[in-house]
């Protein structure tokens, strides 16, 4: 048997971040991003797709005149903004923004029907429609992030009100759905409310909600199938007509979660029922559920995660497909999966004191996840390819879901919101404790107040990470305390050194921790390692990418852009012998580290009569190319980008 872990993140409000990479962005959350998004959802952005979100709010609560417009989740917007207004007021407090909040909450409260239901949609729509499309419906997947909203709100302010109305909803679905024969015996076509009811559970000690999200996960995949069986009841009303032809593969329904085997479906759905799956195995130490959760991880991150940690492959069906199968210009890679493959990585790696999850996590935080998001904070990628050729990104074609710009927003704006919870809640990434141990999990300059089991603990990190290699780590106790602190040590490190008060020790690590177990009054630990730019190919199987390679520094991927490369990149060849060259450009981005790596060009040269096909021997320019993190291309002009390049052999 495998021992469970159930680590705990620190605080959001006990960390202070400070941090030459991430404070860029960090800062955006509350000057431009959570005010950006507030006039996106109140249709106030001149040129951008509009939301409706807070006005379908308005009108289901008396407060408008008018019909609901947007798609059966709109509420989410709201319920995402809020939450990142809930993280963002937990690290920096504005009586302002927590009074519009309110306002918010207010509004929602007064939209909340008699028996607790909130959903705009079918409450102003298709009232006589509830809970009887669970297939596409998403009232359950719009509860979920409305409950962990609520949750966050609380823990943020203390304030009740939004988590008693998300308490009034939980206890009505509590009722409507379970075993008994007047229950309705059906679960979510999008996962969601499952992770969010654990933590229902977890901030109110309700059980009834932690037992609400296991029957949900135990009973999916059950024969005969809930939503085959919904669609032959009379009246049943199709909502997307893509799911004409559905298939439960698609929600992760096709077995019980204990049976599969492979990551299969839309990647959302199946990355966030993961997490809930984890968070139950947790909580009821279930190894079943554990091994599961292990074993699609496994065949996730091995077989079918895109080296940015992008996840979902298909442009049809936002969806994974078979090993693999990782086309780079037509990938869909949506910034929410890889958003849900960090937070199933951070559990993971909780359940089981082990690194080799965060590596994972690292990769998604630093690459497609902070792609999303323009360094203005103004624009989103819902899609992340690994290669774009603007003039062929056309709408009515194989190519039409990829944008080579940023967009303004979204007529469904999952991503958006998801990106600013995410980056609001950072945090919640840098540590994981228990009552006997300190876990620094990611290298982000900090100030941090941790309380693991008696012992209360000041930590400071400093770190240029990762534009160099070296994390300074301070440990100061309130009294002296015997505990253990655990440092991870990544898995591109190189020549990794540590010394605790000048002294050097023992760099055995256990499931990628150095674990430092000693008494603790005023210390200071030094974690130095080398991290240069490295050439990284694929495994021969990912056909896309046979022959070609891809530049690394750290978890940080590099991309060419046309604005430092020229057009046609697809016609370079990178050289793999002669080094990689960095230096830090300061004005640009920001401050970054820029790679430069020696390679040729196929020539136009013999071409000028514009035949389509001949006999032509290649022609082979020298070029140095220019290389940026990917996390940053689509800053500057538009034009062409790519990641894997062509190799010389």
């Amino acid at each position: 048997m495998k021992n469970i872990k159930n680590q705990h993140p620190l605080p959001l409000n006990q960390i202070r971040i400070h941090d030459v990479f991430w404070q860029k962005h960090l800062d955006l959350v509350k000057k431009e991003i959570i005010p950006y998004q507030w006039a996106a959802i109140n249709d106030q952005v001149p040129g951008a797709e509009p939301s409706h979100s807070m006005e379908n709010f308005r009108i289901a609560a008396g407060l408008s005149e008018g019909e609901f417009h947007g798609v059966v989740f709109q509420d989410t917007d709201v319920a995402k903004w809020l939450e990142a207004v809930a993280y963002s007021l937990s690290c920096r407090p504005d009586p302002e923004l927590e009074a519009t909040a309110d306002e918010v909450i207010g509004v929602i409260g007064r939209a909340q029907c008699p028996d607790g239901y909130i959903n705009t949609y079918f409450t102003l729509k298709e009232p006589e429609g509830r809970w009887t499309n669970l297939m596409e419906g998403h009232e359950l997947y719009t509860a979920g992030h409305l409950m962990e909203a609520a949750v966050a709100y609380y823990q943020a302010t203390g304030k009740r009100a939004f988590l008693d109305i998300m308490c009034r909803f939980a206890d009505y679905i509590c009722e409507t759905f379970g075993p008994n024969e007047d229950q309705i015996h059906g679960y979510p076509g999008h996962q969601e409310i499952e992770l969010a009811l654990v933590k229902l559970y977890q901030v109110t000690g309700i059980r009834r909600y932690l037992e609400e999200a296991r029957y949900f996960i135990d009973i999916r995949g059950a024969a005969p199938n809930y939503f085959l069986e919904e669609r032959k009841k009379p009246g049943f009303k199709q909502i997307f007509t893509e799911f004409k032809n559905y298939r439960p593969d698609y929600s992760q329904s096709h077995l019980p979660v204990r049976e599969q085997t492979a990551a299969d479906g839309h990647a959302v759905r199946a990355v966030y029922m993961y997490c809930a799956m984890a968070d139950l195995a947790a909580e009821y130490q279930d190894q079943e559920l554990l091994d599961s959760c292990i074993r699609l991880w496994n065949n996730m991150v091995e077989k079918r995660m895109y080296i940015t940690g992008g996840i979902g492959s298909s442009g049809i069906s936002e969806r994974f497909t078979t090993d693999y199968d990782l086309p780079n210009a037509n990938n869909y890679s949506e910034t929410c999966a890889s958003i849900g493959l960090a937070l199933f990585g951070l559990r993971m790696a909780r359940l089981q004191n082990d690194a080799g999850y965060i590596d994972i996590v690292e990769r998604a935080l630093y690459n497609t996840i902070l792609d999303g998001i323009a360094l203005d904070g103004k624009s989103f990628f819902y899609v992340n390819p690994l290669e774009v050729w603007p003039d062929n990104c056309m709408e009515g074609t194989s190519m039409g879901h990829v944008k080579p710009v940023r967009q303004k927003w979204f007529g469904v704006a999952c991503c958006p919101p998801n990106v600013a919870r995410t980056l609001a809640s950072l945090g919640q990434y840098i540590y994981s404790a228990d009552s006997d141990s300190l876990y620094l999990n990611l290298f982000i300059s900090n100030e941090a107040d941790a309380v693991v089991g008696d012992a209360a603990l000041k930590i400071r990190v400093k770190t240029r990470f990762p534009f160099e290699g070296q994390v300074k780590i301070h440990v100061q106790a309130d009294a002296p305390a015997e505990k253990t602190i655990a440092v991870r040590i990544p898995d591109y490190a190189r020549e990794a050194k540590l010394k605790v008060n000048g002294q050097a020790v023992s760099l055995s690590a256990e499931k990628g921790f150095v674990r430092l177990r000693r008494v603790w009054s005023d210390d200071t630990l030094e974690l130095t390692f080398s991290i240069p730019p490295r050439f990284v190919r694929a495994n021969p199987n990912v056909r896309e990418d046979a022959g070609k390679v891809c530049i690394m520094k750290g978890p940080l991927v590099y991309a060419l852009e046309e604005t430092d490369n020229g057009s046609r990149l697809a016609s370079l060849y990178v050289d793999t012998r002669a080094p990689l060259l960095e230096h830090f450009e300061p004005e640009l981005f920001g401050g970054v580290a820029v790679i430069e790596a020696k390679g040729l060009k196929i020539s136009e040269k013999g071409w000028e009569d514009n035949r389509l096909y001949a006999e032509n021997e290649p022609a082979l320019e020298p070029v140095t190319l220019k290389a940026i993190p990917y996390a940053y291309w689509g800053n500057r002009t538009p034009g062409e980008m790519l990641v894997w390049m062509k190799e010389k052999l």
